[in-house]
């Protein structure tokens, strides 16, 4: 029975190690296509955020000078 749990041991290990083996970092078409997709829309998210804030400091420049020319 020893030398059945021996050949058990060493199928498993070289089921692990396959299975390891496996795991490398390939990347695919479609895994470099995401990444780039995700890229594009961080950097939209950001010009949109510039954008925006841009938006309302002219709105409030606006607003002040309004507000100023309604004072006098």
């Amino acid at each position: 029975m020893n030398w059945m749990k021996k050949v058990i041991y060493a199928l498993c290990l070289v089921a692990v190690m396959a299975v390891v083996s496996g795991c490398e970092d390939n990347e695919g078409a479609g895994e470099k296509l995401g990444k780039q997709f995700d890229q594009a829309m961080e950097q939209a998210k950001d010009k949109m955020d510039e954008m925006s804030g841009q938006a309302k400091d002219k709105a409030r420049e606006a607003l002040d000078k309004a507000k100023e020319s309604l004072d006098n």
